[in-house]
């Protein structure tokens, strides 16, 4: 029984842009890359609780293998990317006082604009 799935919009852009490179459809390309992960995760030169353990700091990166190294920093990455609570929240109190919240494409400091300034 087919099941539907949530992927983020930069996921999907990738996928749609390899499935049209592949002459896959949409679903296949998704089954394949399934399929191919699968068969790293299985070899025996790639053990994801290594990394697992790697991305929480309890062995060093320079015990991974190079294909554990690839999907390491992916997921290394992908976290840094991510805000933590107590991130959004020391952002959020910035924009609260108007003091600059981030950089734009040029590097510029970005402030949060104030409702009467719009």
């Amino acid at each position: 029984m087919a099941q539907s799935i949530k992927l983020a919009d930069d996921i999907m852009k990738i996928v749609r842009r390899e499935s049209e490179l592949q002459s896959r459809s949409v679903a296949g390309q998704v089954a394949h890359w399934v399929r191919i992960g699968r068969a790293i995760e299985k070899s025996g030169n790639f053990d994801h609780a290594r990394i697992t353990a790697a991305l929480s700091g309890q062995i060093d990166t320079i015990e991974l293998t190079s294909e554990e190294k690839d999907v390491w920093l992916d997921s290394f990455v992908e976290k840094m990317g991510q805000a933590a609570p107590d991130e959004e929240a020391w952002f959020a109190r910035r924009r609260q006082l108007g003091r600059g919240v981030g950089l734009d494409a040029a590097g510029n400091l970005v402030r949060e604009k104030n409702a009467s300034e719009t």
